[in-house]
């Protein structure tokens, strides 16, 4: 009896260790990746031949698009081809600052909804460069691709996990580049950070944060059609994580040694978008559907986290956070630009004259200053002032458009690739499913299908 007492209690232990796992393992709600299709393989790396002039068809020329056009007049070796968008007063005006700067006008199309069909058929295009609303990017991005051409897609590039795949598919299939056209990752102070962390200067990266914090209610009215805000009353979580979310990645060598496994998001109750429909436009909306403040966290591979958050309604001061927890340091840009390092990891070249520096508050301002001049990122260096001169969001825009077609022209590997595109913009479905299922945690997708630890860290091809 003793014997058989002991097998069963044996048995119902097992049995409630076995639920309870099998309990935990369903508190996640899976998002798998679909198979590979026969014939493609992964776009890691991905080179092409090389581009000595660079052919562009621009998609897109309401409130992004005119800059773009604008900046890459100032990159050597680019030819502007053609100039899209539905209303033709927006191609026309472009084309016109073509003219005045002394350069051949661009194709037009113009009128209808379907017209960028025939801009990205064109032969004598290489890259299509797109800033539509964000409904076009996808449809567009994917024809492009299979009309022979590397396409940049604007941010966020797609909002669904369908849409995600599809581009990943198009890309693997086409070989052609599908960059998506993230500035921030490009921004000084991050570009000095990630040599940092490069060379050791902050240890381990544990734990990172990014944010979009912009009231919007100056731009609403600019959006065509109002695309931007039917998108946010019909769509619940953070629907515009990429300028938070892709410099922290970058620094955590995502998918190049590390890979996003999971996250979990919580939200306020809508009230200052719904008060500005009704303040502005006289609306009484009841229905809307994303928060005020969206928080996302995120952990990795290897044990790391992220905090992401979104709010493009409250009276703040604008902030993408931007914050790096190191074993060694940490850096800070929002709302306070600084980095925080004990003396010992300081060179005393930048140290100077000052001592007993620690990690317990902000390195002075000379010091900082020392300290990134010392780790300017090297792609910055022969092209800041350029940089700084064109502008583009204080140069940063300009920045990413150079290397775009700098890599392009040498046939290297880009910057960011399809899997950073997937793997920021999944961020927006993934939050969404997990708001409407009481913040469960919901898995992230290998979007490299088993390849995210096949290449060590990031790296900008030269």
């Amino acid at each position: 009896m003793k014997h058989n007492w002991f097998l069963f209690v044996f048995f119902v232990a097992i049995t409630l260790s076995w639920s309870c796992k099998k309990e935990a393992l369903a508190q996640f709600i899976e998002t798998p990746a679909p198979p590979r299709p026969a014939g493609q393989t992964d776009v890691l790396g991905l080179r092409c031949d090389p581009l000595p002039t660079v052919r562009v068809a621009f998609i897109g020329l309401g409130m992004r698009g005119p800059g773009a056009v604008e900046r890459m007049t100032h990159i050597d070796g680019v030819e502007i081809v053609a100039l899209c968008d539905l209303l033709e007063e927006n191609v026309k005006k472009v084309n016109k600052m073509l003219e005045s700067k002394g350069l051949p006008k661009a194709k037009e199309f113009y009128g209808d909804e379907e017209i960028w069909r025939q801009a990205t058929a064109l032969p004598d295009v290489d890259l299509v460069y797109v800033a539509t609303d964000w409904k076009h990017h996808v449809p567009i991005g994917i024809q492009a691709m299979k009309d022979g051409k590397h396409v940049a897609i604007e941010v966020p590039s797609a909002l669904t996990m369908d849409d995600i795949w599809a581009l990943i598919n198009t890309s693997e299939q086409t070989r052609k580049h599908c960059i998506q056209l993230e500035n921030c990752v490009y921004d000084f102070f991050e570009l000095t950070t990630l040599n940092m962390v490069q060379q050791g200067l902050l240890g381990e990266i544990i734990h990172g944060e990014g944010a979009y914090i912009h009231g919007l209610q100056p731009y609403w009215d600019q959006y065509w059609n109002d695309w931007r805000m039917d998108y946010n009353r019909t769509h619940r979580g953070d629907v515009y994580p990429t300028h938070g979310i892709g410099p922290v990645c970058m620094a955590m060598n995502i998918h190049r040694g590390d890979k996003l496994n999971f996250l979990v998001s919580v939200d306020t109750k809508a009230i200052g978008n719904p008060a500005f429909l009704k303040e502005k436009r006289g609306e009484e909306v009841t229905d809307f559907r994303n928060g005020d403040h969206t928080c996302t966290l995120i952990r990795t591979e290897k044990g790391k986290s992220i905090l992401i958050e979104h709010n493009v309604t409250s009276p703040r001061p604008y902030s993408r956070m931007f914050q790096l927890t190191g074993t060694a340091g940490f850096a800070n840009k929002y709302p306070v630009s600084g980095y925080a390092l004990d003396q010992s990891e300081i060179d005393p070249e930048v140290a100077g004259d000052y001592q007993n520096l620690t990690a317990h508050s902000f390195l002075p301002q000379e010091v900082k200053e020392a300290l990134m001049e010392k780790y300017k990122h090297p792609i910055v260096k022969d092209i800041e002032e350029k940089a700084k001169t064109v502008g583009g969001h204080g140069g940063m825009d300009f920045i990413m458009d150079y290397r775009l077609i700098y890599c392009l022209q040498k046939g290297l590997p880009l910057d960011m690739d399809v899997y950073d595109l997937a793997e920021w913009c999944s961020i927006i479905p993934l939050s969404e499913i997990s708001l409407d299922n009481n913040s469960m945690p919901v898995r992230i997708p290998d979007f490299t299908r088993g390849a995210w630890n096949r290449l060590d860290k990031v790296t900008f091809a030269e």
